[in-house]
């Protein structure tokens, strides 16, 4: 019974020991500052949010999606592996990172949907204008007569149809000729 009791407070202690072995990660000697960090996770978020179509335009074009942000930044994937484990251990660090993270891309959003709005009253204008130039008269005309041109060529090919000479009559013609 004590043997039942003792076993899984023994693992207990056991386990909590070799946790606080571990300790904090040391600061690596190429530390990433934190502002390049929020602009490489920012990178690395639009590269990832990226759509299907998207990515195969950078690929054709020679991008490689997983090195484009540690190539932009000279940096290379163990230095970004060991800075962000220094930046997640130190957690008021990372949400400082995070926070900033989150502004500036909220920020871009709402300047894309401005530039969108922006956009479309200017198509709006635009179209607008188009609609009040005048038209050329003479255009009109030539657009009249081809709409009837083709509703007279419609008109004579219904009428056509209409006049299929009876196959009894083609027979006794071709009697006739026969005959002469």
């Amino acid at each position: 019974m004590i043997i039942k009791r003792f076993i899984p407070c023994f693992c207990l202690v056991l386990l909590v020991v070799a946790c606080n072995s571990f300790g904090a990660p040391n600061k690596p000697s190429n530390l990433i500052s934190k502002k390049n960090m929020v602009n490489i996770l920012i990178d690395a978020r639009l590269l990832g949010s990226a759509t299907y179509f998207n990515k195969q335009k950078m690929q054709a074009r020679g991008v490689e999606l997983d090195k484009y942000v540690f190539e932009k930044y000279g940096i290379d994937s163990l230095q970004f592996a060991l800075s962000n484990a220094y930046y997640a251990y130190h957690i008021k660090e990372y949400e400082e990172i995070y926070t900033s993270i989150t502004d500036s891309l909220e920020k871009l959003k709402a300047v894309l949907k401005e530039q969108k709005l922006k956009e479309e009253e200017e198509k709006k204008i635009t179209d607008s204008i188009n609609a009040l130039k005048p038209k050329d008269s003479l255009d009109i005309v030539i657009k009249k007569d081809t709409l009837t041109d083709v509703f007279l060529k419609k008109k004579i090919k219904r009428e056509q149809k209409g006049l299929i000479s009876p196959v009894s009559d083609m027979n006794l013609q071709s009697e006739k000729l026969n005959v002469q």
